[in-house]
């Protein structure tokens, strides 16, 4: 389930950002996913677009729709402040991780020279 911290998070960045709630379509959708006959009969996947930007989400990674409403307005906030501001915290995030992978793969490759070495 969603946290109330998370939701907050979100609602704050919405308003940060000056998002209105009135500027987003919201249409809901079978998924045609995995999942079988329940996510083939009910209508749990989201699809989002922000009509002054036009940027369009769907989202159907979980069969439970709150889920998917909540990940589709977090990537649709994400895109919106990466049009915004050319950086998003998903970015930014990715790029942190990366960093950290090349140091820890430039560590192991120095203990394995070295290994050679002795």
């Amino acid at each position: 389930m969603i946290t109330d911290a998370k939701l907050k998070i979100l609602s704050d960045k919405i308003t940060a950002l000056g998002i209105k709630d009135s500027d987003i379509i919201e249409k809901f959708m079978t998924s045609g996913n995995k999942g079988g006959q329940k996510a083939n009969k009910s209508a749990n996947a989201v699809y989002l677009k922000h009509l002054p930007t036009g940027l369009e989400v769907k989202c159907k990674e979980t069969r439970h729709r709150e889920i998917n409403r909540f990940l589709a307005r977090r990537l649709l906030v994400d895109k919106i402040e990466e049009l915004q501001t050319g950086r998003s915290s998903r970015t930014d995030r990715a790029d942190k991780i990366r960093k950290a992978k090349n140091r820890k793969q430039r560590k192991s490759l120095a203990k394995k020279s070295k290994a050679l070495i002795d």
